[in-house]
């Protein structure tokens, strides 16, 4: 069964670094430019993971972890945050949204999908 990813982030070239990485390791992905494309997305999609940048136009990716939790689908999805931002505050942010791990750009592909394996 080919598990389902929504990647979300406002920059073209990240979200196409992301998408190889991931759909070359077998994953479907789907993309989403900010937050507001990823939750009216998940308002009507399941997903099997969640991986989104912290700042982004509209909604932010703090604030999606936030929004999708309350969706009852997305009680349980794991949610990464691939993000530039790597002081404590905003991980504790991340955290009490309910982000499930908090990783910093630029990332390494194969941690990324050991990452990805480790909480699916």
């Amino acid at each position: 069964m080919t598990r389902t990813i929504l990647a979300v982030d406002d920059s073209a070239s990240m979200r196409q670094m992301v998408g190889f990485t991931l759909r070359r390791a077998g994953y479907q992905v789907v993309e989403a430019i900010d937050g507001v494309e990823a939750l009216e997305f998940a308002r009507g999609n399941a997903v099997d993971l969640v991986l989104t940048d912290v700042n982004m136009p509209r909604m932010d990716g703090i604030t999606l972890v936030r929004e999708l939790r309350q969706l009852s689908p997305y009680k349980f999805v794991p949610m990464l945050v691939l993000t530039t931002e790597a002081g404590p505050e905003k991980k504790l942010q991340g955290k009490q949204a309910g982000a499930t791990g908090w990783l910093v750009k630029p990332f390494n592909p194969e941690k990324l999908l050991a990452t990805i394996a480790r909480v699916l």
